[in-house]
């Protein structure tokens, strides 16, 4: 079994990277984009441009008495499903642009599988909705958004919708090739369509979850007991990141789609951190 580029970041020690990853490349951080996006539409709602329960007709042509409001989207509790329907196997995403997402807006009504605020079921769907959502509202793009909100004000620049193709690191396949990643711009983009260097990342999960840059975290992250996490994987790459309120924090990306594996690495670095700091 060929070993898998890896990188970890934390509080304890000097960033490594190791069998082939890179520290200042660019890499798909999947769904941890989806905590950014909640940043924005916390921020947003701190500045009075919208409350976090409006509904979702308010901005979008959804059929009116959804009850679905911006909060159910964001905190997954909304009813919608994980995954928009009919996507394709090899890239699924490639075809769920603005014009697709608005179809099915327009009948969402019949696509959710529970009342709104009943359940928590994960939705990369809700967070493509949210993410439209905040743009009409704003009449901004998602990412004019992300920039003016979150990394403008934290000075982050690495971290990007589309980089320079020679700055990305890709999966490499059987013959050393690299892997075509998914097409994630799309409509699914505030769900998981970033990419970031893993120095970025980190300095991201810094500022927002430990010196707190831009006041308290939203409070969409994840969450298992104090600490405050969020993981995300595409086909090729996985990423977990965590921290607690003592300022212990970890961030793992991996050239591998096993988020559960990179999820493992990262607990127990973290478990890991904190004996030291007990002992």
């Amino acid at each position: 079994m060929r070993p898998v580029p890896t990188c970890i970041l934390s509080s304890a020690d000097a960033p490594r990277a190791v069998d082939g990853h890179d520290l200042d490349r660019y890499v798909q951080i999947g769904s941890l984009t989806k905590p950014l996006t909640a940043t924005v539409l916390t921020r947003l709602a701190e500045a009075g441009a919208l409350q976090l329960d409006d509904p979702i007709e308010q901005f979008l042509p959804a059929p009116p008495g959804t009850g679905i409001t911006l909060r159910h989207l964001a905190a997954h509790t909304s009813g919608l499903p994980r995954l928009p329907p009919h996507l394709h196997r090899r890239d699924p995403y490639a075809p769920f642009d603005d014009q697709a997402l608005d179809t099915l807006v327009r009948r969402l009504d019949t696509l959710p599988t529970a009342a709104p605020g009943h359940a928590e079921e994960y939705s990369n769907l809700g967070y493509a909705v949210l993410g439209a959502a905040l743009a009409s509202a704003t009449g901004s793009s998602y990412e004019e958004l992300l920039e003016r909100h979150v990394l403008a004000p934290l000075g982050i620049t690495e971290i990007s919708v589309s980089p320079p193709p020679h700055l990305r690191l890709h999966r490499t396949g059987m013959f050393g090739r690299p892997v075509r990643p998914w097409t994630m711009d799309g409509a699914i983009l505030p769900a998981g369509g970033l990419w970031a260097t893993p120095r970025a990342a980190a300095r991201l999960v810094v500022d927002l979850l430990v010196e707190r840059k831009l006041g308290e975290p939203t409070p969409f992250w994840q969450t298992a007991g104090p600490l405050r996490w969020h993981n995300g994987a595409t086909r090729d790459a996985s990423v977990f990141t965590g921290a607690l309120p003592d300022g212990t924090w970890v961030l793992i990306h991996r050239l591998s789609g096993n988020a559960e594996q990179t999820d493992e690495i990262g607990i127990a670095r973290l478990q890991s951190i904190t004996a030291r700091k007990a002992s």
